[in-house]
């Protein structure tokens, strides 16, 4: 009878580890996924069309690393002026970050920035982009995931 019981015991446990695993299997399948409406940076630059004026984000690292100084370059499609970013979590707020950016012409900007890490493995950012363009200002904004591999 105990023999019996030890097994029963022992089959219960092995099953519920079993059915566990697969779960684990499943939740990172989720976050495998990828998500098209975010900014790619290893595979190219991030554009968004604003009124005609195509606004391009880079990052480098590409992987975009939390903790870690990132390299921004904004390219504009037409003279502007006036560029301010700021990043700001998508999903939750992690304060504002503000991006220190250098004019290199009237359409290429660069600065660097760097964002805390969050305890989620699945962190969405938002940079805004806000600029000056014919005498308008004008906004638009880019979603980019942290520590993105790919």
């Amino acid at each position: 009878m105990q023999f019996l019981t030890k097994a029963v015991f022992l089959l219960f446990f092995i099953t519920n580890l079993v059915g566990c695993d697969s779960q684990t299997h499943a939740e990172h399948k989720v976050i495998q996924s990828i998500d098209k409406t975010l900014c790619q940076f290893h595979r190219e630059v991030c554009n968004q069309d604003v009124n005609d004026l195509v606004v391009g984000l880079m990052i480098n690292p590409v992987f975009a690393p939390s903790e870690k100084p990132l390299q921004i370059k904004l390219h504009f499609s037409a003279p502007v002026s006036d560029v301010q970013m700021r990043i700001e979590g998508r999903d939750m707020f992690m304060g504002v970050i503000p991006v220190n950016l250098q004019s290199v012409d009237e359409v290429n900007y660069t600065g660097t920035g760097i964002y805390g890490s969050c305890s989620s493995d699945y962190m969405v950012w938002r940079a805004f982009v806000s600029y000056s363009y014919q005498g308008q200002t004008q906004s638009t904004w880019f979603d980019f995931l942290a520590d993105n591999s790919g």
